[in-house]
C-alpha cells in the first residue's frame, strides 16, 4: 500500500506510513478487482476476417476463383495453415486479428495447440453449410461466441 500523503511503499497491513507516520486506519483500503474479460463483437471479427481474407487471396494468387488442380489445393491449405498456425503461435491470432487488437484463446484465456486451432477452423464449415447462421451467433451470445468457437471450445478476446 502507498501512503497517500507522501508516497511511500508500506506492508499491505500497516497501520501508520513507515515514512511519514501518517495513519492509514481511515484510508480507503482496495485491492484490485478481478479483471473484465472484453470479448470481441461480431464486427471486429467481421473486419479482421476481410482483411485476413485479403492476405491469403494475395498470397495464393485465388483472389475471386480457384482454378483446377493445384490452386486448388493452395485455396484449401493455405487458408488452414495460415489461420492454424497464427491463431497457435505466441501472437494468438492472424494478421487481422492482430489489426483489430483481438486474440484467440482457449476456454481458460490460455494459447490454444494446432489440434484445437485446426479443429476451430474446420469448424467454420458447419457454418457455412448453415448459411451462416453460427458466424451469426456471436452477435447475441453472451461471450461472442460463434458457432466454430462453440464447438472449439475458444474465446476471441480484445487485448
Amino acid at each position: 500500500m502507498f501512503c497517500p500523503r507522501c508516497g511511500k511503499q508500506n506492508d499491505d497491513i500497516a497501520r501508520y506510513c513507515q515514512g511519514c507516520g501518517n495513519p492509514f486506519e481511515d484510508a480507503i483500503r482496495t485491492s484490485p478487482g478481478p479483471e473484465v474479460t472484453r470479448y470481441a463483437g461480431f464486427w471486429e471479427r467481421f473486419v479482421a476476417v476481410v482483411i485476413d481474407a485479403v492476405i491469403i487471396s494475395v498470397a495464393t494468387g485465388t483472389v475471386f476463383t480457384a482454378t483446377f488442380g493445384a490452386g486448388v489445393a493452395i485455396s484449401f491449405l493455405a487458408p488452414w495453415l495460415y489461420e492454424a498456425f497464427m491463431t497457435s503461435s505466441e501472437w494468438q491470432a492472424t494478421v487481422g486479428k492482430r489489426v483489430m487488437s483481438v486474440v484467440v484463446t482457449d476456454l481458460n484465456g490460455s494459447r490454444m495447440s494446432f489440434a484445437r486451432a485446426t479443429g476451430r477452423h474446420f469448424a467454420k464449415y458447419i457454418s457455412v453449410f448453415l448459411l451462416g447462421i453460427g458466424f451469426l451467433i456471436a452477435a447475441f451470445s453472451e461471450k461472442k461466441q460463434a458457432l466454430h468457437d462453440m464447438i472449439a471450445e475458444t474465446l476471441v478476446i480484445k487485448r
